[in-house]
């Protein structure tokens, strides 16, 4: 049975008891599928469904939070967690509550998992009928970044309170196993076939302390590397005393999107306040190479101003990896990168750009316009907009993934 939310009755009977609902029923035959692309509208609430294709040609739109009625009676019942919630809209929502972080589509398409930071939960979206097929409380007060492992079945969440990650089963919601991190975990990627799970944590990011010289009010900042079968620490990568050795003292070492190499030899990264990014070599374990991009002069040079200590943030790499696409979120564009020369293409206008993909075919990186509530597509061989298309309040994470044929939506 899913849930859908009737009375306030029901509301109270369920905020009283632990939230394990009854998972998506299989079909006989398996649903023919197309690929899509993903857009979370973190303060709205809601996901729109865009063709994989860069023309971003629009499909449907999906209700992730079908349930805060109920989410909200369970907070405001509960000072604590009422306390978080408040804290979460102030500081890091700007204002907003933050409904959507991330989500995947599970392997048959039947069903949207998304993250939802202000209800401090991973929840199984039905794209048949919008309901609630199984909800995953996150430890702590917020739920932040997923990855999904290569073959579909495995997704890991940051819990941002905790220093925790979690790995769920996809289709069902149990949990896997976890492992701890540094203060406040953020990005997650899959390596190596899906053997290990690389985690970024980025500190304090909401407090006014944005001076290089209170950068250790920050907290603890670092790469943890987990096995993703036993969800043991096999490594931890502190990149701050990598950046000392580059010569970049003067950069955070909180590490934000990532993004890897086909072969996975080389990681590039963005970190807090910077306008550029750092390739890291993972088999000589040292930083080989930085960027640094160019400045908008209307972008204020006050560090308390850019949001959660974010310059840039967004950051993706063509198929072929011969190209990066960067998301200059304080510096309102997007730029295509070379990635032999580090030479930058033409900047694209885009207002508080906030994420950074592919399109399905490769040809395009998507970036999420938070600041206009848009997605633009850039081709990766010119560094040109291909196409600009509406979408919900506050776009952030943007995904591949799949739906059923002839899926328009749920609402």
């Amino acid at each position: 049975m899913k849930w859908h939310p009737r009375n306030l009755v029901a509301a109270v009977v369920a905020a009283a008891s632990v939230v394990t609902l009854a998972g998506p029923t299989s079909a006989a035959e398996p649903a023919a599928l197309r690929e899509v692309l993903i857009v979370g509208n973190n303060w709205e609430g809601t996901a729109d469904v865009l063709a994989s294709t860069p023309d971003l040609r629009r499909i449907g739109r999906l209700n992730v939070i079908p349930d805060k009625d109920q989410r909200l009676l369970e907070i405001y019942l509960n000072p604590i967690r009422l306390a978080y919630f408040l804290g979460i809209r102030e500081t890091v929502g700007e204002g907003h509550d933050q409904f959507v972080d991330d989500m995947y589509t599970t392997p048959d398409g039947s069903a949207l998992v998304v993250s939802r930071p202000s209800f401090a939960d991973v929840v199984s979206i039905d794209l048949a009928d919008g309901g609630v097929n199984w909800r995953f409380p996150v430890s702590g007060f917020r739920a932040d970044h997923m990855a999904v492992s290569p073959d579909g079945r495995r997704v890991a969440v940051s819990a941002s309170t905790s220093n925790t990650v979690h790995v769920l089963d996809i289709v069902t919601g149990r949990e896997l196993g976890s492992f701890a991190t540094g203060d406040k975990p953020h990005e997650n990627t899959f390596v190596g076939g899906g053997r290990y799970l690389w985690n970024s944590s980025i500190g304090e990011v909401n407090t006014a302390l944005d001076d290089p010289a209170l950068d250790w009010t920050k907290g603890d900042r670092r790469i943890t590397v987990a096995d993703a079968t036993t969800f043991r620490q096999v490594r931890v990568i502190d990149m701050r005393q990598r950046l000392d050795a580059f010569g970049r003292s003067d950069l955070s070492d909180a590490v934000r999107p990532v993004a890897f190499s086909p072969d996975e030899s080389k990681l590039y990264f963005q970190v807090s306040f910077y306008n550029g990014f750092l390739e890291y070599d993972v088999a000589t374990d040292r930083i080989t190479r930085d960027k640094t991009l160019p400045k908008n002069p209307a972008t204020t040079e006050d560090r308390t101003k850019w949001i959660n200590d974010s310059r840039h943030h967004g950051l993706s790499m063509s198929p072929s990896g011969d190209k990066l696409c960067v998301a200059g979120t304080m510096d309102d564009y997007a730029t295509v990168v070379d990635r032999a020369t580090l030479r930058e293409g033409p900047l694209v206008t885009a207002i508080k750009p906030y994420w950074a993909t592919v399109s399905g075919d490769g040809r395009a990186c998507v970036v999420s316009e938070s600041g206009s509530d848009r997605v633009t597509s850039i081709d990766f061989a010119t560094g040109n907009k291909i196409a600009s298309v509406p979408v919900g309040d506050h776009p952030q994470r943007v995904r591949l993934g799949h739906v059923p044929q002839g899926w328009t939506g749920t609402n």
